[in-house]
């Protein structure tokens, strides 16, 4: 006799990026034998953090804006936002406050097809300055995770368009550091040749946030 697993029980399979379709980019920490890293536990929902709230985005004023060090600034309005190339990844989400959900499905614009209709970014440039509609949010991370090739700004959530409260319409995500990293509500990015801290990490956060090595607060 077969017996079938009850939904609740389902729901507790972590995620495997086995037999995804081969167009969505599989992120690295999905293959590791341990998904969980040190000091996190898993959780089946999605809780909703933020430093203020919401803000108020009127889709028909929003703008997103690339300057700083690269060959030429760049400024999109929603419609053509919408209209980039779009590129799907798998991967995990871990949050500060000590929470990982696992198997994550995103779709929107690949950090670096962003980099590429800017020119690419010159020679100095070495860290990434992310700013939120939300009040003047800002994080920091170095230009390498940034660009790497999960990353991405994110549209939808396991086939759902983003909801507000989780960034939507459109926010960061880096899946390899800590999830503040991963700006929701993202207005613009800064190229930057030296390291300056954000929101958080004015407040005692760490300037990088590597879940595996716990790099959560401090220098």
């Amino acid at each position: 006799m077969l017996l079938r697993k009850k939904p609740e029980e389902r729901g507790r399979e972590v995620p495997s990026p086995v037999n995804l379709p081969p167009d969505v980019i599989v992120s690295p920490d999905t293959l590791r034998s341990q998904r969980v890293p040190p000091g996190q536990s898993r959780t089946l929902k999605w809780p909703v953090l933020d430093a203020g709230g919401p803000p108020a985005i009127d889709l028909g004023r929003w703008k997103f804006f690339v300057r700083g060090l690269v060959q030429q600034e760049r400024v999109w309005n929603w419609e053509e936002f919408q209209a980039l190339p779009r590129v799907k990844a798998f991967s995990d989400f871990h949050c500060v406050t000590r929470w990982s959900r696992l198997g994550n499905l995103w779709e929107g614009v690949a950090t670096r097809e962003v980099l590429e209709r800017a020119g690419g970014t010159r020679p100095n440039a070495r860290y990434v300055m992310v700013y939120g509609y939300d009040f003047g949010w800002t994080t920091n991370l170095p230009l390498e995770d940034f660009r790497a090739e999960d990353a991405l700004f994110a549209l939808s959530h396991d086939g759902e368009p983003l909801a507000v409260e989780h960034g939507g319409p459109m926010r960061l995500v880096v899946p390899r550091l800590y999830a503040w990293k991963s700006a929701k509500w993202v207005a613009g990015v800064e190229l930057m040749e030296s390291d300056r801290p954000g929101f958080w990490e004015r407040n005692g956060y760490h300037m990088h946030g590597d879940p595996w090595t716990e790099e959560r607060t401090g220098w």
